[in-house]
């Protein structure tokens, strides 16, 4: 895990501080992202400048630093991530021929990019994102991992192109305005994370996940053009007849495969563990692949002592069952208090969440671990939350009162006037929102409503773009089409949305401010092509259940029959607010709904980030 920086100016002009200023200034920022070592590396002939941070976790030695050239000094690379089938491509490699210097699967990529190009791109099961420039055709490549797990974002100066592995990396550079984007934020304050592939900035914008752009030596970007969309996973999905048997082999040996490709390092390895089954039945199948002397890591609260949200006698239990050494980190107001500051300077672009992560990272930067294995993604892969029953009820349930004749206005007038007695502006788009999928979603994972006043806020330029935003159009935009099984249809949304611009984006600013690398063996796009036929079975078959039952020893019922919690934090009393969580209605809400406090969060994020 790394941080790379690059800077492809096409013209000078007198006054610009060089590339090779903007770069070092670009990897001053990302410090904490690559600790272990620091390179640079210019083009004499263009006004090109790449540089490095590296998390050394493959091939420890200097010979595996970045940027790193080919053998015959063609092609040059910064890469950030890990691919994890990096030894199976080499040896595809060396049968024809390729003979390696290193150890690392960075020089992988560079002799795959030297026979294949961009067509490499689909042969690669990891999280990356990377840069390679050609010296002959004078063009920069960049490429982003199908789920969108390691970020890379593209910034525009009027005299050229900048990329970095962080937002905050661009603006350190000098060369790039603080402009807001008004459609970057109103995205953000109406679903608590700013949407891809905008940003907080209006010249700055993400690579597409599972896309490839190019930028030329004339400054013309071509693409981006996409190479994998996770999303023809659930548009694609058959109807699954399978028995229960045969479905259950089909997942333990899907996530058996990629639990087994996850592991590999040259450092040892911990995990997150809650007490839950996803980071249960990753901990048991860890066991089964053959990991040794893991340790598991649990962020416990003072606040959740004695109490459901307390995870840490059910991971307690977790940790004996499958013999792993057990730590166990208490955080306190007074250490948020304390590390706030810290906390809003690594958060890249405003978020409702990410917390937990940081605190969990920390925690395992205090064990001297570079690498952690977490449980991210498992709800949104085997219909974990309770949206997926929710919300395809609600839209079923609008649907119904549409064909009663005056049913919708009755029922539109007797939720607005509900939304005045109770204060919650969003029962007034009930009847509207819940028309379809992409509506209802909203209702249940927004933040603000349209019409809610910024009243939090220092200022309302940055909201009032949402005022004229439709929430289903929004998300219609991000996810694309959705398939016609509804449950599927939460499972693209959940992966698209919720994973990829909130709990995949939080994961690496907040444990990339720590040097930990986080790899998420659930969210990975070989993985879930491996579950396609099986998608559809998981309403009916109950797929956390098959998840929990993969390791050679099944967690527990007392996992299995928890109550779930969610990777929770006591921010309501951190911030002395008691809270204003939504009433659930039909899914217009329940736990994931933001409450008052989540909002006073966002206005603070948004505050400090937009202030620089």
């Amino acid at each position: 895990m790394c941080g790379l920086a690059g800077v492809f100016l096409s013209r000078t002009t007198a006054g610009q501080c060089s590339a090779d200023d903007a770069v070092r200034r670009m990897c001053d920022r990302m410090q904490a992202r690559g600790p272990d070592a620091l390179g640079y590396w210019r083009d004499s002939k263009a006004d090109l400048s790449l540089g490095h941070r590296r998390l050394s976790i493959i091939d420890l030695e200097s010979r595996a630093n970045q940027p790193m050239l080919s053998d015959d000094h063609r092609f040059v690379i910064v890469f950030n991530g890990e691919i994890y089938n990096f030894l199976e491509l080499r040896r595809g490699l060396e049968e024809a021929g390729d003979r390696f210097r290193t150890q690392s699967d960075t020089e992988v990529l560079l002799r795959l990019f030297a026979r294949h190009g961009e067509g490499m791109l689909s042969q690669l099961r990891g999280m990356f994102a990377l840069a390679i420039w050609d010296r002959v055709t004078r063009t920069v490549l960049l490429a982003r991992d199908p789920y969108g797990i390691k970020p890379l974002y593209l910034g525009q100066s009027k005299n050229g192109w900048l990329f970095a592995s962080q937002v905050k990396a661009l603006l350190a550079s000098g060369l790039i305005s603080y402009d807001s984007d008004p459609e970057g934020q109103s995205g953000f304050w109406l679903l608590g994370s700013v949407p891809e592939p905008r940003t907080w900035f209006r010249d700055i914008t993400a690579v597409p996940a599972g896309s490839w752009c190019r930028i030329s030596e004339d400054g013309q970007l071509v693409g981006p053009h996409k190479y994998w969309d996770i999303g023809d996973s659930w548009r694609k999905a058959p109807e699954c007849r399978m028995t229960a048997g045969d479905v259950q082999e089909v997942v333990r040996t899907a996530v058996s495969r990629s639990v087994q490709q996850h592991l590999v390092a040259d450092v040892p390895l911990g995990i997150f563990l809650s007490g839950g089954i996803d980071s249960g039945s990753l901990a048991g199948l860890m066991e089964d692949s053959g990991a040794r002397d893991v340790l598991g890591v649990t962020v416990a609260f003072r606040e959740f002592h004695g109490q459901h949200e307390d995870e840490v006698p059910a991971a307690k239990e977790i940790a004996e069952r499958f013999g792993i050494r057990h730590h166990v980190r208490v955080i306190t107001q007074q250490e948020f208090n304390s590390d706030l500051p810290r906390i809003l300077s690594a958060m890249d672009q405003p978020s409702i969440d990410g917390i937990n992560t940081w605190y969990a990272s920390k925690a395992v930067a205090e064990l001297g671990l570079k690498v952690v294995i977490s449980g991210i993604g498992g709800d949104e892969l085997f219909y974990g939350y309770p949206s997926f029953q929710q919300l395809p009820a609600l839209v079923s349930r609008r649907r119904r009162l549409a064909r009663v004749p005056g049913a919708l206005l009755v029922a539109d007038l007797a939720l607005r006037a509900f939304a005045r007695y109770s204060g919650n502006s969003r029962w007034r788009w009930v009847t509207r929102e819940a028309r379809n999928l992409y509506g209802a979603y909203w209702l249940r994972r927004g933040l603000f409503t349209p019409d809610d006043p910024p009243a939090l806020l220092e200022g309302d330029a940055s909201f009032h773009g949402s005022r004229e935003r439709d929430p289903a159009a929004l998300l219609e935009s991000v996810a694309g089409d959705l398939p016609a099984d509804p449950m599927a249809a939460v499972g693209q949304l959940e992966s698209m949305v919720y994973l990829r611009n909130q709990l995949l984006r939080d994961s690496d600013w907040a444990s990339m401010d720590h040097s930990v690398e986080l790899r998420t063996p659930l969210v990975d796009a070989w993985l879930l092509r491996d579950l396609m036929p099986v998608l559809r079975s998981f309403g009916r078959l109950k797929g956390k259940h098959l998840l929990a039952a993969s390791p050679v020893m099944p967690l527990s019922q007392a996992i299995t029959g928890r109550t779930k919690t969610g990777f929770g934090i006591p921010l309501d009393v951190w911030m002395n607010h008691d809270g204003d969580h939504l009433t659930d209605c039909s899914g217009v809400s329940a736990s994931h709904q933001a409450g008052q406090s989540s909002r006073r969060w966002a206005a603070m994020v948004a505050n400090a980030i937009y202030a620089r």
